[in-house]
């Protein structure tokens, strides 16, 4: 009798075993799983550049559903399109309307709003997939709806032609968020890839942040310089945001953020929108994406005016020196050290789609967004961090920006 039970005992627990093996959910499934009810916002992508620069923002020329088969005046197909957005699982995105820093300040102005009606027009064409979104409570609106949430984030503090009133107009016509620099410094912030003017922001600069934190526009310091994200941190009285940034001290570049800067997101209540730029998570594409621009200046120099031969000689280059693979696994690198330094309330995703030249190999365009997920998942995030990660931060983000600009409505009265 007793040698009966210990088998039927046996039995039993290889049958719960098998049941629990059956049960566990891989990776991929948890990731699929929390983005159904949790779909990412992102934080950055250049799709109206690219209809701007492909199709001169005529948007009869495009199918947004579908951009693979209208490349435009591009050679090779965007990374965005609504149908790989659903694919990827995105339910809000922030489309960054980006201009020249070096055009004229009422040029820039001019060809911001070109950019902001892009978006517009695009929402206006494909109403059951897109909707406006200018609050927190508009992105939840539209996840209801079953529409991805468009919001427009402007990339450079040049396309306010340091006018306090063009801010205001541009937050009147959707923007709700602001990089204060590009590539270069401005009389009133300093940029991370230029020489400094003010040692971080100006007077007018403070200015800027306050007027954007009464409007309830969210404070973007990508691309700007240290000094400039310690005095927007010293200045601002809501959360910043870096909406396509990643770790310095994983990767050391000057778009990336420093451990210094990191340690003070859990007072501010900020977050880092963690990139997918190549050079921006791995040293080793980094070191190869400077060296092929110095080969194309190189290039230059040595076959003025015949393009024939500057294209063999890169191509040459290009053959004998591949681009260095980036995966997923090197995203999931900056994330670990932002929870590590700053906390999992501090992350967030901005891909920089149809921003870049070249894309991590198996985050290819915003279908990928799963693979970051699941690659999150294996290394034991819990499901309420991928929530987080994926929507939860912003959202907490935006309605804190909302309820600052409110109580100063109600302390100026």
């Amino acid at each position: 009798m007793k040698t009966i039970n210990i088998v039927h005992s046996l039995t039993l627990a290889v049958s719960l075993l098998g049941a629990s093996s059956v049960q566990a959910q891989s990776p991929e499934q948890i990731a699929q799983e929390v983005l159904a009810t949790h779909p990412v916002i992102d934080g950055h992508n250049d799709a109206p550049e690219q209809i701007a620069e492909r199709f001169d923002g005529d948007l009869s020329q495009v199918d947004f559903r579908n951009t693979f088969q209208t490349l435009g005046h591009g050679a090779k197909p965007m990374h965005t399109d609504i149908a790989r957005l659903r694919q990827g699982k995105v339910g809000g995105q922030f489309w960054s309307v980006w201009i020249d820093p070096d055009l004229p300040q009422f040029e820039a102005v001019h060809k911001v709003i070109e950019q902001i009606d892009i978006v517009h027009q695009l929402v206006a064409q494909y109403p059951e997939d897109l909707q406006l979104a200018l609050s927190a409570d508009d992105v939840e609106a539209a996840q209801k709806k079953g529409r991805i949430a468009s919001l427009i984030g402007m990339e450079g503090g040049h396309s306010i032609g340091n006018s306090l009133a063009v801010l205001r107009q541009t937050y009147a016509l959707g923007a709700r968020y602001m990089t204060l620099t590009h590539w270069k410094t401005l009389d009133w912030a300093d940029s991370a890839t230029d020489a400094p003017k003010s040692d971080g922001l100006s007077e007018f600069g403070i200015s800027v942040v306050a007027e954007m934190n009464r409007l309830g526009m969210m404070v973007d310091i990508s691309h700007v310089s240290e000094a400039t994200m310690n005095d927007t941190l010293d200045a601002t009285r809501a959360p910043v945001i870096f909406s396509h940034s990643s770790a310095n001290g994983v990767t050391s570049h000057p778009r990336n953020v420093p451990d210094a800067v990191l340690k003070r997101l859990p007072t501010n209540g900020g977050l880092v929108m963690v990139t997918f730029v190549p050079s921006y998570v791995s040293a080793e594409n980094r070191d190869w994406d400077a060296g092929q621009k110095a080969e194309i200046a190189r290039a230059a120099a040595l076959y003025p005016g015949d393009e024939s031969a500057r294209t063999a000689h890169l191509a040459e280059w290009n053959d004998a020196n591949p681009v260095p693979p980036v995966t997923a696994t090197d995203i999931a690198d900056h994330i670990d050290h932002i929870r590590e330094i700053a906390g999992i309330d501090h992350i967030g995703i901005g891909g920089d789609y149809d921003g870049i030249r070249f894309t991590p190999d198996n985050l290819s365009d915003v279908s990928s967004y799963p693979v970051l997920f699941a690659e999150l998942a294996s290394r034991g995030y819990s499901a309420a961090d991928l929530a987080k990660i994926a929507r939860g931060n912003i959202l907490r983000v935006m309605r804190e920006t909302e309820s600052t600009a409110a109580a100063m409505a109600r302390n100026k009265k």
